[in-house]
C-alpha cells in the first residue's frame, strides 16, 4: 500500500480515538480534504523542483508507533544542551516523556499540545493562533489533520523568560519505519522575550520521517530567539515547516544548523504585520555523502519600515545535494523597507552540487533590497599560506571553513548553544581545533 493510502485509510481510525473538540475537528476534516486533494508534493511543483521525495515515501511506515521503549537520560543526555539550566519538553516515539522533561505553568506554559487542545483554559489562545499562519499547503495539511501533539509555549505579557526552553523529539526505532507528525504552537506576547532550542533525533538505524509544523506568533515588542539543531542519523528524513508572524517592533531570529540526515527540508516563512519589525534568518549547512538539504524561505514585507536579514552558508562534500530559495517580498505598502538576503556556498568536492534560486518581489518603490549568491571552492592561495606557516592541510582547510561560517556563529546569542555548535562543526569537519569561534 503505497503511504498516501495507507495515510487515508487510516485517518477515520485515528479521529474516532482523539479527542472530538468540534473546532478542532473541524480544522482537521479540512486539512485532511486539502491533502487527499494535493497529495505528497513532486518535482513537478516549482518549489519542490530540485528535491525528491521519492526514495523515502516508499517505506512502510508506522503512523502510530504503539510499542514503548524505555529511554534512560544517560543514553540520551548528549543530545541536550545539558551545560545549562532549561525547561525541557521531551518526545519518544511521538508521545510525552514526563521522565525527561521539565515543563512548567508558573506565570508561562511550557507544556503540551494534547493539553492545549483538551483544557478549556487554553480554549481562547488556540482559538485566536492555532493554525492561523500556517499554509494550507501538502505537508502542512497533513500535519494538521493527524495533529495530536508537540510543544505548546504560551509567554503572558512583559515576562522575560528566565531559561531557555528545549525541544526534542527522538525516536527509538521501535517499528521498522516510523512516521511521526510534531505540532507545536508559541504565543509570546507584548514585550516578551524566549529562547528555544528544537531538535528531532533519531536513536536507531531504522527509517524515520518527520513532517513537523511549527506556529510562531510574536506579538508587540516581543523578541524570539529560535535555534534548530539538525544532526540526525542518515536514515532520517525530516520535512521542516516553520510559520512567524509578528507584529510591530517584534524581533525573530532562527538559526538553522544542518549537519546531517537524509533529506532534510526546511520551509521557513515570516509574514510581518507591523511597522520596524525585524526578522532574522541565518543557517549553516555542512553535509556529505548522498545527504540532500534544502532551505526555503520566505519573508513577506506587507508593512513599511521593517527589517529581515537572510545569511545562510554551505559546506558540501562528496556527492552531496543542497537547494537554497530564499524568496522576499515587498507589498505596494512597505515603503522604508531594507531587505538583506545572502547565500554563500562552497563545494569541497567537485561531485557536490548546490542549487540556488534567490527571488526578489518588490511592489514599493522606496525600499534597499538586494541579494547574492556565491559558489566556489577553498582559497588555494589562503590554504598554501597557512601551510607554510606549519598548520596541517587538513587542519588548514577546517580554519578556513570556520572562519567562512563564523558571520551566522556570531550572532548566536547562547553561549552555550554557540560552543556545541562549533563542537559539531570541528566533528563534521573531522578535526580538533582547540579555540572557540
Amino acid at each position: 500500500m503505497e503511504l498516501k493510502d495507507k495515510l487515508l485509510s487510516s485517518y477515520v481510525a485515528f479521529e474516532n480515538r482523539v479527542d472530538t473538540n468540534s473546532d478542532i475537528h473541524e480544522i482537521r476534516s479540512k486539512a485532511f480534504q486539502n491533502f487527499e486533494e494535493l497529495g505528497f508534493p513532486t518535482k513537478k511543483l516549482e518549489a519542490w523542483k530540485y528535491t525528491s521525495l521519492n526514495s523515502i515515501l516508499k517505506e512502510d511506515y508506522s503512523i502510530f508507533p504503539n510499542k514503548g521503549v524505555a529511554v534512560e537520560l544517560a543514553d540520551v543526555k548528549k543530545y541536550f544542551i545539558h551545560d545549562i539550566d532549561t525547561y525541557k519538553v521531551v518526545f519518544i516515539d511521538g508521545k510525552y516523556s514526563p521522565f525527561l522533561s521539565e515543563t512548567t505553568h508558573e506565570h508561562i506554559d511550557v507544556c503540551l499540545m494534547s493539553a492545549a487542545f483538551n483544557k478549556g483554559k487554553y480554549k481562547p489562545i488556540i482559538d485566536n493562533y492555532f493554525n492561523k499562519v500556517a499554509k494550507q499547503d501538502n505537508l502542512t495539511s497533513l500535519n494538521t489533520a493527524f495533529a495530536t501533539e508537540g510543544a505548546f509555549i504560551h509567554i503572558p505579557k512583559n515576562i522575560e523568560v528566565e531559561k531557555p526552553i528545549q525541544i526534542i523529539n527522538f525516536t527509538t526505532g521501535s517499528e521498522a519505519a516510523t512516521m511521526l507528525q510534531p505540532r507545536s504552537l508559541v504565543v509570546v506576547e507584548e514585550n516578551s522575550h524566549v529562547q528555544i532550542i528544537e531538535r528531532h533525533q533519531s536513536l536507531t538505524s531504522n527509517p524515520v520521517l518527520t513532517n513537523a509544523v511549527t506556529e510562531i506568533f510574536a506579538e508587540k515588542r516581543a523578541f524570539v530567539d529560535y535555534y534548530k539543531i539538525q544532526n540526525d542519523d542518515n536514515n532520517a528524513s525530516l520535512v521542516d515547516n516553520t510559520y512567524i508572524e509578528q507584529q510591530s517592533n517584534s524581533v525573530v531570529s532562527v538559526h538553522t544548523f544542518s549537519f546531517g540526515g537524509n533529506i532534510t527540508r526546511n520551509n521557513l516563512n515570516f509574514y510581518q504585520k507591523g511597522e520596524y519589525i525585524d526578522s532574522i534568518l541565518k543557517g549553516i549547512t555542512i553535509i556529505e555523502g548522498k545527504q540532500h538539504v534544502d532551505h526555503h524561505t520566505l519573508v513577506h514585507h506587507i508593512t513599511p519600515n521593517c527589517e529581515s536579514h537572510q545569511d545562510y552558508k554551505g559546506i558540501y562534500d562528496e556527492r552531496s545535494t543542497a537547494v537554497f530559495n530564499g524568496k522576499v517580498i515587498v507589498e505596494k505598502e512597505a515603503q522604508k523597507t531594507n531587505a538583506y538576503q545572502q547565500n554563500n556556498n562552497v563545494l569541497v568536492s567537485d561531485k557536490a552540487t548546490i542549487n540556488a534560486k534567490p527571488q526578489l518581489e518588490i511592489f514599493a518603490d522606496d525600499v534597499k533590497c538586494s541579494h547574492g549568491c556565491t559558489i566556489g571552492q577553498l582559497d588555494d592561495d589562503a590554504l598554501f599560506y597557512m601551510q607554510q606557516r606549519g598548520i596541517p592541510k587538513k587542519e588548514g582547510k577546517a580554519l578556513l571553513m570556520f572562519a567562512f561560517a563564523n558571520t551566522v556563529l556570531e550572532s548566536v546569542k547562547i553561549p552555550e548553544v554557540k560552543q556545541r555548535i562549533t563542537e559539531l562543526i570541528a566533528d563534521k569537519l573531522k578535526v580538533k581545533i582547540g579555540f572557540d569561534l
